[in-house]
């Protein structure tokens, strides 16, 4: 495991340690950012009708579409230490 994997890992298990919930766009941001790294470009069919966090989800994942798994990564690290020092 390269060292931006096991900081990326440490990451995922950081974000618990948050004490308040980040906004809805932080969220979003934190969920694309993670399923780019982990799985890369969004699959499958955008939700329909009124899915609407499903939709949410979709999009801000598709934002991302032929980001470079190691970029997703270290962004996902980024966002999460910004994350910590803002709702620790």
């Amino acid at each position: 495991m390269s060292n931006l994997e096991q900081q990326f890992q440490e990451s995922v298990k950081r974000v618990e340690e948050l004490t308040k919930r980040p906004s809805n766009e932080e969220l979003l941001k934190l969920y694309a950012l993670f399923k780019q790294a982990t799985e890369g470009d969004v699959t499958g069919e955008r939700p329909g009708g009124f899915d609407f966090k499903g939709i949410a989800k979709y999009d801000a994942w598709q934002s991302l579409k032929g980001k470079p798994r190691e970029e997703a990564m270290a962004e996902y690290i980024a966002l999460v230490n910004t994350l910590l020092s803002i709702y620790k």
